[in-house]
């Protein structure tokens, strides 16, 4: 066709039509690229032991920030009614605070807040005697730079094309359009290896998880990814337990010093982990269990109170995750005196049937290795404590049903298995304890590492009240229990 009047107006057809093909071709090889960022697609529970209230604080999730913070506490049977009082803080300033009215009946009770920024907050707790502090992090939309790069190549490819088609149908030399079309094609390199490199470059250090968060590394991310390689592991904590007044059949209060076992200062780095920042065990000289979950009030400074029915030695065991620690086991000893004394009641041996809290519970175990431990509550009414369906609490072996506590303190095992919910098709996360759908069956699969006498309490949560089974194990030198 030449120069000729019919090639020059076919051409412009021919060039539009390559940079459509080009355009569209770029858009299906090179797919979606998504976010990836701070976290901001779940909620945060944290089981709080504040007083004498045993409390679920669920903040609901927040996509962005300004807004609207959503908190709901959830009291257990035996919670007192009251007033809690919610802030919102960040760098010590209170930015909002609301007020809730606890009733009688457990349940879940909410309230409103706001935040006006991304970064490192925390919320506030107080019922007039007791206060607590949680850590939490308001996410930023982040948006990576593969992704900038991918919506960045498809504008300019897009701006290409439209100068292309201009200038092929304007300008007496079409040829001039391959100018733009070189450029379409550049640009559509760029967004093309943008969306390639979306799938397989990992995220860089989360901030709350890997490195102690601020404002700056939650909005940006990606600041630290030369930090990739670098090791954030840090030393393990010691526990210090002290409650001096400590007597049989008073209220007692205990102190938590949480330190750097190698610099020995306060420990501000622990993270939410099952549901708690720490779980604390406690285990009383003739068998009696407390799983409580102590309200931090400063750096390294953690409170629990709780009523010890005898005098003795009581184990504390203290189980939390650092961030770049992992997660710890620490354990200690409570010294109680004597008071006003009233031991447990001998707890029954092996499988068979009982009554918790006025319902009939059946256990059933399966000896071997591993050995598997099924607590039968009869309906399907269970709700999810801690995250979990069930949670069971091995110690032994133990020599002197007189020292449970202190044989505790010193016993060669000491494990937390965990019951897991059920996966529900369509329900991401884990379902708080407002749903009570679950059971009637717990199971429990453990492996019992030396023959002896063992301590197990198993718990679940009926009608937001947590029934603990106690129950002694003899295991044989063969590994099978009895």
């Amino acid at each position: 066709m030449g120069n000729s009047p019919r090639g020059r107006r076919a051409a412009p057809l021919v060039i539009a039509r390559v940079l459509v093909l080009c355009a569209l071709a770029a858009f299906v090889m090179g797919g979606t690229a998504h976010a990836d960022g701070v976290s901001s697609g779940a909620d945060v529970q944290v089981a709080q032991t504040l007083g004498t209230r045993d409390l679920t604080v669920v903040l609901r999730r927040m996509d962005i920030a300004p807004g609207p913070l959503h908190v709901d506490v959830v009291t257990h049977a035996g919670s007192a009614p009251g007033t809690l009082k919610l802030r919102a803080s960040t760098a010590g300033t209170t930015f909002s605070e609301t007020t809730i009215q606890l009733g009688g009946k457990p349940g879940a009770y909410a309230g409103l807040l706001r935040v006006d920024q991304p970064g490192p907050w925390e919320l506030g707790l107080d019922d007039g005697t007791d206060t607590a502090s949680i850590p939490f992090i308001v996410p930023a939309r982040v948006i990576p730079p593969w992704e900038k790069a991918t919506f960045g190549g498809f504008v300019g490819a897009g701006v290409f094309l439209v100068i292309g088609l201009v200038v092929a149908m304007r300008v007496r030399r079409p040829q001039l359009a391959l100018i733009p079309a070189g450029g379409m094609v550049a640009a559509l390199a760029v967004a093309i290896t943008g969306a390639m490199l979306s799938a397989s470059t990992p995220p860089p250090p989360a901030p709350g998880a890997a490195l102690d968060p601020t404002i700056g590394n939650i909005e940006d991310p990606y600041a630290n990814a030369q930090m990739s390689t670098v090791d954030f592991s840090r030393p393990p904590v010691n526990l210090a337990v002290r409650s001096p007044s400590a007597r049989s059949g008073a209220l007692a209060d205990v102190r938590l010093a949480v330190t750097d076992g190698a610099t020995g200062r306060p420990v501000d780095d622990l993270l939410v982990h099952d549901n708690a920042l720490i779980h604390l065990v406690v285990i009383s000289p003739t068998g009696r269990l407390w799983h409580l979950h102590p309200a931090r009030v400063g750096p390294g400074d953690y409170r629990v109170k709780f009523t010890p029915p005898e005098a003795g030695t009581y184990a504390v065991a203290a189980e939390l995750a650092r961030r770049g620690g992992g997660v710890q086991l620490v354990r200690a000893t409570l010294p109680v005196t004597a008071g006003t004394d009233s031991p447990a009641d001998p707890v029954p041996a092996g499988a068979g049937e009982r009554v918790v809290n006025g319902s009939p519970v059946g256990i059933d175990i399966k000896p071997g290795t591993p050995t598997t431990i099924t607590a039968r509550f009869g309906k399907a009414d269970l709700q999810p404590w801690l995250g979990m369906l069930g949670h069971l609490i091995v110690v032994g072996p133990i020599t002197d049903d007189r020292q449970v506590g202190a044989d505790a303190a010193a016993a060669p095992t000491w494990a937390h298995v965990h019951s897991m919910i059920p996966q529900s098709p369509g329900m991401p996360g884990k379902p708080d304890e407002t749903v009570a759908a679950y059971g009637p069956d717990v199971p429990f699969t453990y492996t019992f590492a030396a023959p002896g006498r063992y301590r197990i309490w198993l718990q679940a949560e009926r009608d937001f009240t947590v029934m603990t089974v106690p129950i002694q194990l003899e295991v044989p030198p063969e590994g099978a229990p009895q």
